[in-house]
């Protein structure tokens, strides 16, 4: 990673102590005696598997993501249905199901932990600092990751689909879903700049190029012309739903602010994404402006936010638990 990218750990604790409030609990050093080497084990594992997988690190960072939605960074995203034990997974909600992945390298994570430090860290933390490490690696920001979350007990598959946003969520919706977790709409903007690695599949913006609101053959207008018929001959209409599509055309697989660049020129691959520019009036508009022209300012702000959304609703102290296995309670 080069020094342009790296976020003054000075910054950071100044941007920390202005957003954390009542989450002073999470530590940077909070395994420093317990677990020392947690970070630069997990980026080992991180950067083995992406050599085989180059759409790896945004599939890590989506799972944090889907997780701190989800009734807080807890871990419940990780785990697998269990009935018996009250869990509903996450993972088959609507927005996860057969599209979220990367649970392996949080497996590897966590069984080259328990092998140095048993019972020490959770599944919840590895998730935050895999999700730092991933963006890192793609060449986007570093910033000093918090720790000391605990594992829930529980997940809820209702719950992620209530939560977590969809393709065709209108700004007011998109807005309240981020809300609702503290997050204004600089980190609406931010956030949603993770979209600039990693791929879409057909089925969610399938509507928006052959169906728009109901209207067979119509497409969503503000998409340009010659994009449209791109992604018409990517994801054809009666074609696989499954198949992919980069979220960004222009470099699909790094981190940096061609994800605004793209909504500038209607190039916006989700509708919920162009729909930050296409907005006139919202204050999101200027600030997709200020992040197309400023590399720099969206990786200070993306950074912040991952913080922010890195401590909603956490579990510390004697809450929850910490998971031996990520996939199912203790």
């Amino acid at each position: 990673m080069g020094i342009s990218n790296a976020i003054p750990s000075l910054l950071l604790s100044i941007l920390m102590f202005g957003v954390l409030g009542n989450y002073a609990q999470l530590t940077s050093d909070f395994y420093s005696t317990t677990c020392p080497n947690v970070t630069v084990i997990a980026r080992s594992l991180i950067k083995q598997a992406s050599r085989s997988d180059v759409r790896l690190t945004a599939k890590v960072m989506r799972l944090h993501f889907h997780d701190c939605f989800v009734n807080g960074c807890d871990g419940s995203v990780l785990l697998d249905a269990a009935p018996a034990d009250g869990v509903e997974g996450e993972k088959e909600a609507f927005q996860n199901a057969g599209s979220l992945d990367g649970f392996e390298v949080i497996d590897d994570i966590k069984t080259a932990l328990e092998n140095v430090c048993p019972g020490v860290v959770s599944c919840a933390d590895i998730l935050a600092i895999a999700a730092e490490i991933s963006v890192s690696l793609a060449g986007g920001p570093s910033w000093d990751v918090l720790f000391g979350r605990r594992d829930g007990r529980t997940a809820n598959r209702g719950d992620a689909v209530t939560a977590l946003p969809l393709g065709p969520d209108s700004l007011e919706i998109l807005t309240s879903k981020f809300s609702v977790h503290n997050l204004d709409t600089t980190d609406l903007v931010a956030l949603s700049g993770a979209h600039t690695f990693g791929r879409v599949q057909c089925g969610v913006i399938t509507n928006r190029l052959h169906n728009f609101s109901g209207n067979n053959g119509q497409s969503d207008p503000t998409i340009e012309p010659e994009f449209l018929q791109t992604l018409r001959r990517q994801c054809p209409q009666g074609g696989s739903l499954t198949a992919r599509v980069n979220l960004d055309d222009t470099s699909p697989d790094s981190f940096d602010n061609d994800y605004f660049k793209n909504l500038q020129n209607n190039r916006g691959v989700i509708e919920s994404d162009q729909i930050l520019f296409s907005s006139t009036g919202s204050p999101t508009v200027s600030l997709v402006n200020r992040f197309a022209e400023n590399q720099s300012e969206f990786f200070r702000n993306f950074a912040r936010s991952m913080i922010k959304m890195g401590n909603v609703r956490v579990l510390t102290g004697t809450e929850g638990e910490i998971r031996r296995d990520c996939r199912r309670v203790n």
